[in-house]
């Protein structure tokens, strides 16, 4: 067990608090992320049907899994064995028969079938098979989205989780090390992240690391200008720039960092956007305290960007914390002007300082963490462009 049991308990009466307030009595949480939130269950079984069922006046929730991975719940959750309920093989893709069908006979059997039922209706995995299956064999509840209820609930850490981003920063440190190594003229880009990766793996000599919810991400030359573009067997070549974003990941939290590079001699364009980028990352990070709101975050960054004249449309961040594919993002706060969320202490979150400029960008990012009187940044490598001549 992860946490402690008073830890688990407190994260389910949060979530059947903001369940109250939402008038929901039952909730089926199918986001992987908020499983091991509410659980702890740590296992790559998400591509399966798999929930988590929260009453509003349950002592435990219940934990609903294939009954070939319920052996990982009784390992790695806290609940009592009871309340790991499995289902039987024959629901695994035999359509029309579905894991939903015994669950809504769980939920009748329970006589919560007349409820008002929350789904997360726009979460990984949750399918528009699901819910018609719910629709359709629980007419006389009242089935409502749960407006990631438990997403925000995971916004503002424990002591305990921010100890293990912490961990996790370490592995971001050492991997961008081996990236800086790793990537020069001639080498192709898969064998750099072969090594970047093995990084992530091994961590440090104290903490080990963990397959990361995102890919590592290496767009090069040309790619610099788009985003999420994973690496080739094509070779690096001198001149041009790479972005690296990884993250280092310990017991499924992480703190992403992106960082670029320029391979041969210095190009002034790409130094001078770099430590603009920069400037507006850095004024980003100073607004960032608690009673701000993400607006005025998104406010400073961009008032950078406009005394520049550089032109971003996308957003430049949002919350981070427990991971799972195919994303880290916790689908809170969105560091983007007029998002009103108040930051707290120990909210975290992803700060990305992206530029594109139609054949080049550059790229530096921060995890970044809400203090008492500011905030602090996860990881400590340098922001600036690291030219490689």
């Amino acid at each position: 067990m992860l946490f402690t049991k008073e830890e688990y308990k407190n994260r389910l009466k949060k979530v059947q608090k903001s369940m109250q307030d939402k008038g929901i009595e039952l909730l089926i949480s199918q986001d992987t992320n908020n499983m091991n939130y509410l659980t702890g269950y740590d296992a790559w079984s998400f591509y399966y049907t798999q929930c988590v069922i929260v009453h509003i006046n349950a002592e435990e929730p219940l934990c609903f899994v294939r009954a070939q991975d319920a052996g990982g719940a009784y390992i790695k959750t806290y609940l009592k064995r009871e309340n790991i309920i499995v289902y039987e093989e024959k629901y695994i893709h035999t359509w029309p028969m579905h894991p939903y069908d015994p669950l809504i006979e769980l939920i009748k059997k329970n006589k919560w079938d007349k409820l008002n039922v929350g789904v997360e209706m726009d979460s990984h995995y949750f399918t528009a098979y699901c819910y018609e299956k719910l629709k359709q064999g629980l007419p006389n509840a009242k089935i409502k989205d749960s407006d990631r209820l438990v997403n925000w609930a995971r916004l503002v850490k424990s002591e305990s989780e921010i100890n293990l981003m912490k961990g996790a920063a370490l592995i971001s440190q050492e991997a961008m090390k081996v990236a800086m190594k790793t990537i020069n003229p001639g080498v192709r880009q898969c064998d750099a992240v072969a090594e970047i990766q093995r990084a992530l793996f091994r961590g440090t000599p104290e903490i080990g690391g963990e397959y990361a919810s995102i890919a590592t991400l290496l767009p090069t030359g040309k790619g610099t200008s788009a985003s999420h573009l994973t690496a080739t067997q094509d070779k690096f070549i001198d001149g041009e720039a790479t972005i690296v974003e990884l993250s280092g990941v310990y017991k499924r939290y992480h703190a992403p960092m992106a960082r670029t590079i320029l391979l041969g001699k210095p190009d002034q364009l790409k130094i001078d956007t770099m430590k603009k980028t920069i400037e507006a990352l850095e004024a980003g990070i100073d607004a960032t305290k608690p009673g701000n709101t993400i607006d005025h975050v998104a406010q400073a960054f961009w008032k950078i960007l406009d005394k520049y004249g550089i032109e971003k449309k996308s957003r430049t961040g949002y919350s981070i914390g427990i991971g799972y594919p195919p994303d880290w993002g916790e689908h809170t706060l969105n560091i983007y002007k007029g998002d009103m969320t108040v930051l707290e202490p120990n909210v975290c979150f992803h700060m990305i300082a992206v530029m594109q400029f139609g054949d080049w960008g550059v790229e530096a990012s921060e995890a970044i963490r809400v203090t008492e009187n500011g905030s602090e940044l996860f990881c400590n490598f340098p922001k600036e462009l690291h030219i490689k001549s």
